[in-house]
C-alpha cells in the first residue's frame, strides 16, 4: 500500500487540484487540505478535509500553515487567480513550507484561429468594436464592468454563477458549467448569432470547445492572457508533476508519482 506523511494543503477550485486530492486522500499517514475561495455556491467538492473561504491575506495563511503543521502547499488554483497565488508565495516562504504550482498548459492557436491577444479584461473591451456586434463573453462573472459601457454590442455571458454588475446594458445571461463539446459549443454560437468570443488563456480540455467552434466557423477569438506568476515559484503542469515533487519532499513514498490516475 502507497502510504504517505505530513499534511499536504491544496488550493483548489479547479479540475487538477480535484484530481490531486482524489489521489492524496485514501494515503495512510498522509493529510490532506483543500481550501476553497467559497465563491461558487455549490462547488465540486474534492475528497479530503475541505476549509472553505478566504485566509485573510499572506500572514493569516502562514499562520494557518504553522498552527495545523503543513508540510507542503500546492497551489491549483484558477490560472488568473492571481492575489492567492501571490499570497501562497508570501505564506509558504514566511513560513518556510514547500511551494508548488500547479498550472494547466495555457491553449496555443493552430491552422484557422483568428485570435486576437489582450493584456486584460479592459484591453479586451477596447478591441470588439472593430471585430463584431455580437459577443460570446467566456471570461467568468467578475471583472464584466469593463465591457458595460459598450451599449453598441450585445452580449451573452455565460459564467456558473450570476456575473456581479456592473453588466453591459444589452446582454443575456447563461449559467452553466463545463465541460462542454463541440456541438454544443457550435450550435450555441450559430443560434445566438455569435460574431465574436471573448475567452481567458484557462487552458485544459473542459472549455476548449468553443475554441475549435469558432475555428471552424471562422469567427475572431480574443483571448486575454495569463497574469504572470509569482517570481521564483517552482511549477508543473499535471498532476502527475505534482505527485513527482511531492514524492521528492518526502510527502510520499516512493512510486506514489505513478498512480496518477
Amino acid at each position: 500500500m502507497i502510504t504517505g506523511s505530513g499534511h499536504v494543503l491544496i488550493l483548489g477550485g479547479t479540475t487538477e487540484a480535484r484530481k490531486l486530492a482524489q489521489t492524496l486522500a485514501p494515503r495512510p499517514g498522509l493529510r490532506v487540505t483543500t481550501s476553497l475561495a467559497g465563491r461558487v455556491s455549490q462547488p465540486r467538492m474534492p475528497e479530503g478535509e475541505v476549509r472553505t473561504g478566504g485566509f485573510g491575506g499572506a500572514e493569516a495563511m502562514a499562520a494557518w500553515m504553522r498552527t495545523h503543521g503543513v508540510t507542503a502547499v500546492v497551489d491549483a488554483t484558477h490560472p488568473f487567480a492571481a492575489v492567492i497565488s501571490a499570497n501562497a508565495a508570501e505564506a509558504a516562504a514566511a513560513s518556510g513550507t514547500p511551494l508548488i504550482a500547479l498550472r494547466r498548459p495555457g491553449w496555443e492557436p493552430g491552422p484557422g484561429d483568428r485570435w486576437h491577444m489582450a493584456d486584460d479584461l479592459a484591453d479586451a473591451a477596447t478591441r470588439l468594436p472593430a471585430l463584431g456586434r455580437r459577443v460570446f463573453l467566456t471570461t467568468g462573472r467578475l471583472g464584466l464592468a469593463a465591457f458595460a459601457a459598450l451599449d453598441e454590442l450585445h452580449f451573452l455571458v455565460r459564467s456558473v454563477e450570476p456575473p456581479e454588475p456592473p453588466l453591459p446594458r444589452n446582454c443575456d445571461i447563461l449559467l452553466d458549467r463545463g465541460p462542454y463539446t463541440l456541438d454544443g459549443e457550435t450550435d450555441l454560437l450559430r443560434t445566438h448569432a455569435v460574431d465574436v468570443l471573448v475567452t481567458k488563456d484557462s487552458g485544459g480540455p473542459a472549455t476548449a470547445a468553443k475554441l475549435t467552434a469558432a475555428r471552424d466557423l471562422d469567427l475572431p477569438v480574443v483571448v486575454v492572457r495569463r497574469p504572470p506568476p509569482p517570481p521564483g515559484v517552482h511549477g508543473v503542469p499535471d498532476v502527475a508533476g505534482a505527485l513527482a515533487e511531492l514524492a521528492g519532499l518526502g510527502c510520499l513514498s516512493r512510486g506514489a508519482a505513478d498512480t496518477c490516475p
